[in-house]
């Protein structure tokens, strides 16, 4: 049975030009920038101990989601500020979704060569 984390690596390292390194002491995704990155929110600082992905997000869509679906997405510290969006992992998933919600991310910050590529998909 794949983990959480097993399932972001897939959707990640399938678009174009991604890869993964450690940022921060978790694993993350970047094409250029990052564009994700899996954590656990450490209570410590200013979080629960939830496992959940911090993502780059379109404009608008972190208030959108957020003010929507709380238990599912919440404002990530560090970095919500932008309008990176926190999805939890640790409950039911939806991969379908979250894999769109990563294509959105990697959209965010992808040069414009590479998000071709990806459209140019079948």
């Amino acid at each position: 049975m794949s983990t959480p984390l097993d399932r972001l690596r897939e959707v990640c390292l399938a678009l174009p030009g991604t890869t993964e390194k450690m940022s921060h002491g978790s694993p993350s995704w970047f094409v250029k920038k990052m564009f994700a990155s899996h954590t656990f929110t450490d209570d410590r600082h200013h979080g629960d101990g939830r496992e959940s992905l911090w993502c780059a997000a379109p404009p608008g869509a972190q208030e959108e989601v957020v003010g929507q679906e709380p238990d599912r997405f919440y404002r990530p510290p560090y970095v919500g500020h932008r309008g990176w969006l926190g999805v939890y992992l640790d409950g039911p998933v939806d991969w379908d979704e979250l894999s769109e919600v990563l294509e959105e991310a990697y959209r965010v910050v992808a040069p414009k060569k590479l998000i071709a590529e990806l459209e140019a998909r079948p």
